[in-house]
């Protein structure tokens, strides 16, 4: 995704990379076929806690979850918590929908998630202010390369949408194992020191993964495949 100024969110992002993968298995596309229809954001309107689940509760929202394992395991620990999460790309929803479903069996099915197979700054921005108590971003897309920078969701105009969505006390997450999204990242967050408060008083603060931050795939093929270090950020709204 990319991001160039504030101001109206449908001047903020456009959708790179793909949107599937290998075709999917006979369950996972049964899954995309009749779960997700269900569990689906609306595509029009305003996105609340009581139209998604029809009644009122602390909200959670991660762009771009992967495969759902973090979402998953948060909405298992947090059941009286509303979590949506957004993804373009159709093979991880598929993959999320199957921790929704509960795992053939092996595991309760998750009735407090909702997906949105697509864009997740269009649907952040139909979330009333001061609505969310978490945002998670977790080893987004790098776009290492200077001209492409634009593309990362850490830039000021998604930044700037997370304030506005985040209660004030609100928390946003952020994790990565790539070192020039880290400094980039960094940078960012200074020039958004007003709004934000970073949650770090040593090394070993970003350093070592938080309580309630599980390990993803990704980020168990980044550490122990490629040998990347990884990090983690915690900043709550001012």
């Amino acid at each position: 995704m990319t991001a160039n100024k504030p101001g109206d969110p449908t001047t903020l992002n456009r959708l790179y990379g793909r949107s599937q993968g290998r075709p999917l298995r006979k369950f996972q596309q049964e899954l995309v076929d009749t779960l997700l229809p269900r569990i689906a954001v609306p595509t029009e309107g305003e996105v609340t806690a009581e139209r998604l689940f029809g009644h009122d509760c602390p909200l959670h929202f991660e762009i771009g979850f992967g495969g759902g394992e973090h979402m998953a395991y948060r909405a298992d620990m947090l059941p009286d918590h509303g979590f949506i999460g957004a993804e373009p790309f159709l093979n991880g929803v598929a993959q999320a929908l199957a921790h929704v479903d509960g795992d053939g069996g092996k595991n309760t099915p998750l009735g407090n998630v909702r997906i949105q197979h697509g864009d997740a700054l269009e649907v952040l921005s139909r979330i009333p202010d001061g609505a969310l108590s978490f945002i998670y971003l977790l080893h987004p897309d790098p776009w290492p390369k200077a001209r492409h920078a634009k593309r990362r969701m850490m830039n000021d105009g998604p930044v700037d949408m997370f304030a506005a969505k985040l209660k004030p006390g609100g928390e946003l997450r952020f994790g990565t194992d790539h070192a020039i999204y880290l400094r980039h990242a960094l940078m960012v967050m200074r020039r958004h020191g007003d709004q934000f408060e970073w949650l770090c008083d040593k090394p070993s603060d970003f350093q070592n993964r938080p309580g309630g931050w599980p390990e993803t795939r990704y980020e168990h093929k980044a550490r122990t495949v490629y040998g990347h270090e990884v990090w983690y950020f915690r900043y709550r709204r001012r």
